[in-house]
């Protein structure tokens, strides 16, 4: 029996049994098949897991990110799990601070690169001519710029705010979104029931938002998740480089930059930033490929 149909068997006291068929929705089918991608569904509970334990663990947790405590340079232990640094500060709270802050602004990256991606690239392909051609070779121009370099040019002038590196490099993501969107729109608008809905006399913009962005959701939200695990890493990038998030407030790259120098010494302030780091990526790269295959499950067949 296919995925998109369910049966069931109705009895009733004076009648026969009646078999049911029941055509299942799309975001039945979805759900089913990314619960099947055991990788996706285990790497979206870790997240989880990071997510609350840095939210909600970091507002219980006794020691604030900030806090000098009069144990510098201790090892960690039961007092202080993650170990002390050079001045006290309770590296656990630190971590946690700085995996809200870096979480942040990934999903405020992939929010905003695929919101401007997603409408520059469905007008883009719904379009087509000479408004595609146009809208297409500024994609392409903002796809040759080097992110790192940009980035580093835009946020050096800067005092290192969360939200400003968040839209920089938002700024410098949108394009590889809009050209996903591109693709799936043009084949998208040769479709039935967009020629109907033309032929009854819907405008262009009603299409787009009503038929056209709805049914590439499913690229979308993919490439989306794929964004924020690019974000992370970008932003961790550019935080080792000293042009990210600055003092007092802190990130995971920052951290990881900032013990760079004690690896040898008091390798804790090194590894547990840069564990949170790798797990992260890889939590968002395994729910990227589950929602892949839920939305597209014939990438599956291929890969295989």
């Amino acid at each position: 029996m296919s995925d998109d149909t369910e049966v069931a068997i109705r009895r009733t006291s004076n009648r026969p049994a009646a078999v049911v068929v029941r055509q299942r929705s799309q975001a039945e089918l979805v759900l089913r098949r990314f619960l099947r991608h055991k990788a996706a569904v285990i790497s979206l509970v870790l997240f989880v897991g990071v997510i609350l334990l840095a939210f909600v663990g970091g507002a219980l947790w006794r020691y604030d990110y900030a806090d000098i405590t009069s144990a510098p340079s201790v090892p960690p232990s039961f007092e202080h799990p993650f170990g002390t640094d050079n001045l006290g500060h309770d590296t656990f709270a630190q971590v946690l601070r700085g995996t809200q802050r870096s979480i942040e602004i990934a999903l405020l990256i992939a929010f905003l690169a695929g919101l401007v991606g997603t409408l520059w690239g469905a007008f883009s392909g719904y379009y087509r001519g000479i408004t595609d051609s146009v809208m297409m070779r500024f994609v392409d121009l903002v796809l040759t710029l080097p992110l790192l370099a940009v980035a580093a040019v835009l946020t050096r002038a800067t005092s290192g705010s969360w939200w400003f590196v968040a839209l920089v490099i938002a700024a410098l993501q949108w394009a590889y979104v809009a050209r996903v969107v591109r693709g799936v729109v043009l084949s998208l608008r040769e479709k039935e029931y967009i020629e109907a809905s033309r032929a009854l006399g819907a405008t262009d913009r009603w299409i787009i938002f009503r038929h056209v962005i709805p049914n590439a959701l499913g690229p979308i939200i993919v490439n989306v998740t794929i964004l924020v695990a690019a974000a992370i890493l970008v932003e961790t990038a550019l935080s080792f480089l000293g042009l990210g998030v600055q003092p007092p407030d802190t990130s995971l790259g920052l951290l990881v930059s900032e013990a760079g120098t004690a690896v040898s010494t008091r390798p804790w302030l090194f590894y547990f930033p840069g564990v949170f780091i790798v797990v992260i990526a890889l939590t968002i790269n395994f729910i990227g490929d589950g929602l892949r295959d839920a939305f597209d499950p014939t990438q599956r067949k291929v890969r295989a």
